[in-house]
This record gives structure tokens, sequence and C-alpha cells, in this order.
């Protein structure tokens, strides 16, 4: 019995790296909010309770781009969701080191994020010459 709503594309590592990164940053994201929203007794809003957002919004977009990216024809619409998913890292990266600043403590958990972002890149960097 087959469901018509279910593709089954191959899975490259990269898009399979992807979805751990959006995996380990919505874990943390949820630790560290729950931490902030509980340390303020006077209901005061932390504004690292946006970074938290903006990080698992990021680790969600990457995985469709990969999946456009890899499926076009074009290589001019290839290149351009390969420039998204580079984007996406980079800002990935720069709001996990915006994160570590904060009094949480879930940012001990933020250099795991950001060394598997590190082994992301570089494979980010072989897959971009392949496609």
């Amino acid at each position: 019995m087959k469901t018509a709503g279910l593709h089954t594309y191959p899975k490259s590592p990269f898009y399979i790296k992807a979805q751990e990164i959006f995996t380990l940053s919505r874990g943390i994201a949820s630790y560290v909010i729950e931490d902030i929203t509980f340390r303020d007794p006077y209901n005061f809003e932390d504004p690292t309770l946006y970074l938290t957002g903006d990080i698992v919004q990021q680790s969600v977009a990457l995985g469709p781009e990969i999946l456009k990216a890899e499926q076009h024809l074009f290589q001019q619409d290839k290149h351009k969701h390969i420039a998204s998913v580079e984007r996406l890292s980079k800002l990935l990266y720069v709001n996990c080191k915006r994160l570590e600043k904060t009094h949480s403590n879930g940012k001990d958990f933020l250099p795991i994020l950001r060394k598997e972002l590190k082994k992301f890149r570089k494979l980010q960097h072989t897959w971009s010459l392949t496609l």
C-alpha cells in the first residue's frame, strides 16, 4: 500500500547532516528558552529568545533549499539555492556565537552545534562543487 504524499528521494549525506543540525538546534533552542523564561521572575522579555527562534528557523530552511538545489536542472537555478544554503549556514553560525553570550545553562551545548556547523560547511563546499 503506497501513500500518495510520500516521496522517496535518495537523501544525500549533506541533506542528512542538515537534518541533524535541525534536530540539534531545536533541542538546544527549547532548552535555552525554558532556562531563560524560568530565570526571569518579572516576565521581562529577553531578546535572546528571538535568537533561538532564528536558529530553529534557519536550520529548518536548510533542508528544502538543499533538495531544491539537487532537483533543478538548470545551473542558474542551482546556484540560487546554493547561495541560499550558504547564507543560511553563515547566519546560523553567527547566531550561535551570539547566543553563547547569554546567561543560560544551555549555552554549554552551543559549541557542539557550532562544531557540527563547521562539518556542515566543509560538506557544503564539496556538495556545491558536485552540483
